[in-house]
């Protein structure tokens, strides 16, 4: 169900570009990276004995964010100072890049268990855009979003992927800093105000407001309407195929592409 928002129905018509997150909003994986998560603090936790590991703790702490900041976050505040380590230390050392690397051996395990399949809507509404004209985006904190979407099996849908990888690469601050969006947009050849963000995050959509973007929607998967909004989404929708009513073709000269 939509909820009613600022003149966004408009605002997406004048755009260009998708720039879309990927954990919960392209694909449920958002529900992987929570149970590994899950299986790196529900025991490290109880081991120092804080208070436990929650679900909303993973919203609060740690969704949206690249992988060490998250680590950082949660045990801060639990009061747990770790030593910040370097990202090539071992999944058993304790450091926050250690325990970065133990979720990010979970996560991995966790996808090859289960795989992961895109939203139905989410899928309607990208293949929709792209027959408009619109150029599309992913723009994830993940390390492992080209993974996750050639699993999906929607990886040559997007010609721009600005991953957690990039980002470390290319000095990029993670979100809530706009960079890696800002970054996306710019391979595109279009200013922020040209392009549309697409978060299920608080992070993600404050990211969107901090680089000024035409249009910042939230998909609300958990953290809440009315959180993504305080953030900084100009429209929230529980589904992606909420917005199809809104397409229109892509202000561009540039013909619609075709999907694969």
């Amino acid at each position: 169900m939509t909820t009613p928002d600022r003149h966004a129905p408009a605002l997406l018509a004048e755009q260009r570009a998708l720039l879309f997150d990927l954990d919960g909003v392209l694909t449920p994986t958002a529900d992987v990276h929570m149970r590994a998560w899950s299986r790196l603090f529900t025991p490290y936790l109880a081991e120092h004995g804080v208070a436990p590991y929650t679900e909303q703790d993973y919203y609060t702490y740690v969704d949206g964010k690249p992988r060490y900041d998250g680590v950082r976050s949660l045990l801060t505040a639990r009061g747990i100072d770790l030593p910040e380590g370097t990202p090539d230390d071992g999944p058993d050392e304790d450091t926050v890049c250690g325990l970065g690397n133990r979720k990010n051996a979970a996560f991995t395990a966790e996808l090859e268990e289960n795989g992961v399949a895109p939203y139905p809507g989410s899928l309607r509404f990208l293949e929709a855009a792209i027959a408009a004209g619109y150029e599309v985006a992913v723009v994830s904190s993940s390390a492992n979003a080209k993974q996750v979407l050639r699993t999906a099996g929607i990886l040559d849908r997007f010609p721009v992927v600005v991953d957690g990888a990039v980002a470390r690469e290319d000095g990029l601050a993670g979100k809530p800093a706009p960079d890696t969006y800002l970054d996306a947009a710019g391979r595109f050849g279009l200013t922020a105000a040209q392009c549309v963000v697409v978060e299920d995050a608080t992070s993600g959509v404050a990211a969107g407001r901090n680089g000024a973007f035409g249009l910042v929607v939230g998909v609300d998967r958990g953290a809440g309407a009315d959180a993504l909004r305080e953030h900084g989404a100009d429209r929230v929708v529980t589904d992606l195929a909420d917005l199809l009513p809104d397409l229109r073709p892509a202000p561009s000269s540039v013909p619609p592409r075709k999907t694969a």
